[in-house]
């Protein structure tokens, strides 16, 4: 029988969040020219006459090279700009990360409801009509009071106060419902790696940070790091578009999966999104002939130490449900710098 990652949470350590490192900057190159002459006479006695043409284009390119000389402090401080938003966004995102996982510390037994949210946030989206999807629609009573959302209201509750702590330390506005749910529920997968780093260390918590940072997957959120500024509808999704996963076929459940662009593989990687009883639920998804084998796979890769293929694949495939039909703002959470005045500066 498989390990579930979700069976044991002795302890939820914070992990450090890690910046995405900013792109180097542009540095301008001077760039030297060697203008083409037309030698009348070989000989070393003679001298060479320029064309007149010649002339034109050597003048005509150094005032080109000129004038791209004089763009590279506008390219400079587009950059800077550039490189100051990323800064305002990686510092706001790592705060944030705090924010949710002293929340989940404090409360490990709602981490599977963090996780059937996120999923079921995101599963409304619809291919033909790009509609629904990872909105936050969820947040709305009509929707979390449906059949399919029942027992998720406590974890929605708890990311309502981490949003006012959040919020009162955003310097570039709310933080989104989307993106709340979403890094709420990387933040659960992270604590139940983590959880599981544990008890391969005999519940020595200590040994398990330290195994959890030298073999885990921590450095493989990049890609879902990145993807921060997702747009929050204002009104509830359709009814319909989620199963109840509780009472679904495994056919159901891959139908589902297979109307937004998945497959049996990301089914059985998701195993512990889809309700509170991960062994349970992989137990059902093993009958189908389709899904069985990745069920499998991921059962072996969780009783080894790093558990790699099993946390890579989960990053990989909740990065993609994270975003589906999003239109990501890569400038959201950004503000005005202060301005400085030079004037008052004591040289």
């Amino acid at each position: 029988m498989g390990v579930s990652f979700l069976s044991t949470c002795p302890s939820l350590l914070p992990l450090v969040a890690y910046d995405t490192p900013p792109s180097t900057r542009y540095q301008p190159r001077s760039v030297s020219i060697c203008c083409n002459k037309t030698i009348s006479n070989v000989s070393d006695e003679e001298p060479f006459h320029w064309r007149r043409r010649e002339i034109l284009k050597c003048a005509g390119a150094t005032v080109g090279l000129e004038l791209i000389g004089s763009s590279g402090s506008l390219v400079g401080m587009a950059n800077a700009a550039d490189l100051i938003q990323r800064r305002q966004r990686s510092e706001f995102q790592s705060k944030v990360k705090e924010t949710l996982f002293t929340a989940i510390k404090g409360n490990p037994d709602l981490i599977p409801s963090l996780l059937t949210l996120a999923l079921n946030d995101a599963l409304t989206y619809d291919k033909a009509t790009k509609s629904g999807g990872p909105n936050g629609s969820i947040r709305f009573s009509s929707e979390i009071g449906r059949p399919e959302n029942t027992g998720l209201s406590a974890a929605m509750n708890l990311l309502e106060e981490a949003k006012k702590e959040i919020d009162s330390y955003s310097k570039g506005g709310p933080i989104s419902y989307a993106d709340l749910i979403h890094f709420a529920a990387q933040s659960a997968a992270k604590a139940t790696f983590l959880a599981a780093a544990i008890r391969k260390c005999g519940g020595n918590e200590e040994k398990g940070k330290t195994l959890y940072n030298a073999y885990g997957s921590n450095g493989q959120w990049g890609l879902f790091d990145r993807q921060f500024g997702r747009a929050d509808t204002q009104d509830p999704d359709p009814e319909g578009r989620v199963p109840i996963w509780e009472k679904a076929s495994v056919q159901e459940m891959k139908d589902k999966f297979v109307a937004v662009g998945f497959g049996p593989r990301q089914l059985a990687v998701l195993s512990a999104f889809l309700g509170p009883d991960q062994t349970a639920t992989e137990t059902l998804l093993a009958t189908d002939p389709d899904v069985a084998p990745w069920v499998q796979k991921y059962q072996r890769s969780r009783e080894t130490v790093s558990q790699t293929d099993y946390e890579v694949d989960l990053i990989t495939t909740f990065t993609k449900l994270s975003t589906l039909g999003q239109q990501i703002n890569y400038e959201a959470y950004t503000y005005p710098p202060p301005k400085i005045d030079i004037t008052k500066l004591k040289l």
